[in-house]
């Protein structure tokens, strides 16, 4: 093999045109004359002014991976041995109205029931999620629940 005898593996690149015709001629994409024409132009942006009044949000604090799930709101059995009858009907428009959950943003929130306390009185309790404990000693006393 000889030097004059090799072939070129690439061929040769063609030299970038000049001009108007020419990808980068001219003013070589920067546009007309002017400060944005100008090497090293830094404008301020005026959205900048809005950006610098947005306070820093680094990530979500200590408890980043915490639901966003609506949590409920717990209910004692012994406030409702307290509060309501024998035979009554409990749900989570009763238990607002007799004042024991308060509304949260003016919804009626989410309610589990749980067994602290004895209860001794008949109840039917629909629309609240009720702990294992809390339905053994609803049941015993010959309630119903379901949610």
């Amino acid at each position: 093999m000889q030097f004059h005898t090799l072939k070129r593996i690439h061929k040769n690149k063609r030299s970038v045109e000049v001009g108007r015709g020419g990808k980068r001629g001219k003013t070589s994409g920067r546009g007309g004359k002017g400060q944005t024409a100008r090497a090293g132009h830094k404008m301020y942006p005026e959205i900048r002014d809005m950006i610098k009044r947005i306070p820093k949000l680094r990530g979500r604090g200590k408890r980043s991976f915490k639901s966003f799930r609506e949590r409920s709101v717990p209910v004692n059995l012994e406030v409702l041995q307290k509060t309501y009858d024998a035979g009554s009907a409990i749900n989570p428009e009763t238990l607002v109205s007799s004042g024991i959950i308060s509304r949260k943003s003016g919804n009626i929130p989410l309610v589990k029931i749980l067994g602290s306390g004895s209860v001794a009185k008949k109840f039917t309790i629909t629309g609240c999620a009720v702990s294992a404990s809390a339905k053994a000693a609803i049941e015993k006393a010959g309630g119903s629940t379901a949610s």
